[in-house]
């Protein structure tokens, strides 16, 4: 008998949670796989590039200006208008571009996650308060605001992660909103509450933990949409200044070349696609297996 009971509980489907079922189906999705080693390889060639090649990304060559792409010579995506290393620079960018990405994105997870979970366990009035709020910000176009503040307060990077990381919180906010709605209707949400713990506590241990999932699915959604937004600052003049080598600038630098040097454009335009490609494919992915747009209401 002991054994029949044994061989039963072997025999049974052993549960998985969320995170596990996500896994199982990312590693069987060649596409995002594809995508997710592409950004390990970018981030590892970010990294290590600047202590294996021997040239600087300011350093000029003056008998190799606007040279093309060559193995013989050394610089194997060619040089810029100006005797640069097109390599060094291309590579240098991909650390600008994740660290805008990330620092951006951090500055919207932290507005968004706090504002979104304190409308969606208070409810009632200041619930919808906070989110007629969101829905005029939502009006505003804040493309424009961004640049006024680049103008108005100058070109600084810094101040670039905090202007694209308060534009992007919004959807961040919705998001959690819904978890939010949803979860503070739990068994659990009730026991606390019976026991006494604040709202604050309730908030940052129970609800803020139960949102994570979708939050990070979010988040790898975020960060391609804030590369794009800071290249298009930068592409304007309003981004990363020089001589910081950034994709964009070094696109709006070659437009005047692109016939005579069309690696120019075509190397830092490659890079930009391949990792903003690769950031929606894993992000895009990961949005389909847990599937968040169920959360999202306004």
């Amino acid at each position: 008998m002991s054994q029949a009971v044994s061989l039963n509980k072997s025999a049974a489907p052993q549960g998985q949670s969320l995170w596990q079922l996500a896994r199982r189906r990312l590693l069987r999705n060649k596409a995002a796989m594809g995508s997710f080693v592409i950004l390990i390889l970018l981030a590892v060639f970010a990294l290590i590039t600047p202590y294996l090649r021997p040239f600087a990304i300011d350093e000029v060559f003056w008998d190799d200006m606007g040279t093309a792409p060559s193995l013989e010579n050394g610089h194997w995506f060619g040089t810029d208008v100006n005797g640069r290393d097109l390599f060094i620079r291309t590579m240098f960018g991909i650390r600008i571009s994740l660290l805008v990405g990330l620092c951006a994105t951090a500055v919207s997870l932290i507005i968004g996650v706090t504002y979104g979970a304190i409308a969606g366990y208070a409810g009632g009035r200041l619930d919808s308060v906070m989110m007629r709020v969101v829905d005029v910000l939502y009006a505003m176009p804040f493309m424009f605001f961004v640049i006024l503040l680049m103008v108005f307060f100058g070109k600084n990077i810094y101040l670039m992660f905090a202007a694209i990381g308060a534009i992007e919180w919004l959807t961040m906010a919705r998001i959690v909103r819904g978890q939010a709605m949803s979860l503070r209707h739990k068994e659990f949400i009730a026991a606390a509450e019976a026991l006494g713990v604040s709202g604050g506590s309730i908030i940052k241990r129970h609800i803020v933990p139960n949102t994570l999932g979708t939050v990070i699915v979010y988040v790898t959604l975020t960060i391609p949409a804030v590369i794009l937004t800071e290249s298009f600052l930068s592409f304007l003049g309003l981004g990363v200044q020089p001589p910081t080598p950034d994709w964009s600038t070094m696109i709006s630098d070659a437009m005047l070349y692109y016939r005579q040097a069309p690696h120019l454009i075509i190397v830092p335009g490659a890079a930009l696609v391949l990792l903003v490609g690769a950031l929606n494919t894993v992000g895009q992915m990961l949005r389909r297996r847990f599937d968040i747009h169920r959360e999202v209401r306004g």
